[in-house]
């Protein structure tokens, strides 16, 4: 049995209501619902709160931190799924977009989907979708509107136009819950070439050159003070390799609640207090209009000198002008990117010059078996629609 839950604050996700289904078997989330006709005209409304340790409707009703409630509880959860029942979805065809090669082999990924009675097509820019289809897709076009159900194959939605998938009634999901591994071990490591000064050490092959760092120059992460601000699937990813390797986590997320192997957990309002005694800054957290910017001059002003900034969230969640004045004046230590404001990262841009910043082009999530657990995902969704579970 599957049972309906609303999640906002700890979602961390823009949209105030955000419809997750969770299988209480495997006691994991098999998508997040971020704007449907499954929520019909109340999708906009903040309806819950439910916080990570809640996992029914009836936990959630009795929990004391959540949100404002509807009327009754048990009448908004019916009425919230019955606003399209999936068992009045009927998917006949499962639509691959050309624009998912920007992150796998679409060929790869249609041969993953097929074979389990939907058909599944490669699909370019020309194409029409109308009732019964299904679209997996890197990113947004007018014409997926029409479709009944739209899958993003990534975590980040901030450019679909969530408005409009609303008032034509179509499904919209993301794939929140499967990078916490890939972009968990990608800060780790991260977090381990600075630390180790690995690469100094290339910088130092290429030029052929036997360098030794200075005494005081490399350190162990056991001991050190991460802060991992944003504490969702991929923060949590970060958390728990950080914790193995004896590093002090603390993390910021919106309400505040404690998370396993995370000491304090501040608000977003406490952020520069969150940061002030970490050696690693990690950014997880999703673009949102209280995230736009939300890095900038008084937080690296708020960090230890030696301190280094993570960003695995999306670029503009940092202020880019702040951040290399701060790394030219010294304020921090360095930086590991993996996202930008404007991607590809231009020539020009100075971030590319500094030894101590680690420039990737938005790879953190990236494995060779990423066309797999994107279709395990889509394939779990279609069969639940196709039995009608909710």
């Amino acid at each position: 049995m599957f049972g309906a839950s609303v999640l906002t604050g700890d979602a961390e996700l823009r949209n105030a209501a955000n419809l997750v289904l969770y299988d209480e078997a495997t006691r994991s989330y098999w998508s997040q619902l971020l704007a449907t006709g499954i929520c019909g005209p109340q999708s906009g409304e903040r309806l819950a709160i439910l916080p990570s340790s809640v996992t029914t409707w009836g936990e959630w009703r009795a929990d004391p931190r959540r949100a404002p409630k509807p009327d009754t509880d048990a009448e908004a959860a019916t009425s919230f799924v019955s606003r399209r029942d999936p068992s009045a979805m009927h998917i006949e065809r499962i639509a691959v977009d050309e624009s998912v090669g920007r992150t796998m082999p679409p060929g790869l990924f249609v041969e993953a989907l097929s074979g389990r009675g939907v058909p599944v097509e490669r699909v370019g820019d020309d194409e029409e979708f109308g009732p019964g289809d299904a679209v997996a897709t890197f990113g947004h076009r007018d014409a997926f509107v029409d479709a009944d159900w739209v899958h993003c194959v990534r975590a980040g939605y901030d450019e679909f136009p969530v408005s409009d998938y609303e008032a034509a009634g179509t499904a919209l999901t993301n794939s929140t819950g499967v990078h916490g591994t890939t972009v968990g071990e990608t800060v780790v490591g991260y977090m381990l070439t600075l630390a180790r000064r690995l690469h100094a050490y290339r910088d130092a092959q290429r030029d052929r050159e036997w360098d030794l760092p200075r005494y005081t120059e490399p350190f162990t992460l056991d001991g050190e003070r991460v802060c991992v601000v944003g504490l969702g699937t991929l923060g949590r990813g970060v958390v728990d390799r950080a914790a193995a390797l004896g590093m002090d986590v603390v993390g910021v997320r919106r309400s505040g609640d404690p998370v396993e192997n995370v000491s304090a957990v501040f608000t977003p309002d406490r952020l520069h207090e969150a940061v002030a005694d970490a050696r690693f800054v990690v950014l997880a957290m999703p673009l949102t209009a209280e995230t736009e910017g939300m890095v900038a001059a008084p937080t690296f002003e708020a960090m230890r000198e030696d301190a280094y900034l993570v960003n695995v969230a999306r670029g503009p969640v940092v202020d880019e002008a702040d951040l290399v004045a701060a790394l030219d004046a010294g304020d921090i230590a360095g930086a590991a990117l993996d996202v930008f404001a404007e991607e590809p990262l231009p020539a020009e841009s100075p971030l590319w010059g500094f030894d101590e910043v680690l420039v990737t082009p938005h790879v953190s999530a990236a494995t060779g078996k990423y066309h797999e657990d994107i279709a395990a995902l889509v394939r779990e969704n279609v069969e639940k629609i196709a039995a009608g579970e909710s």
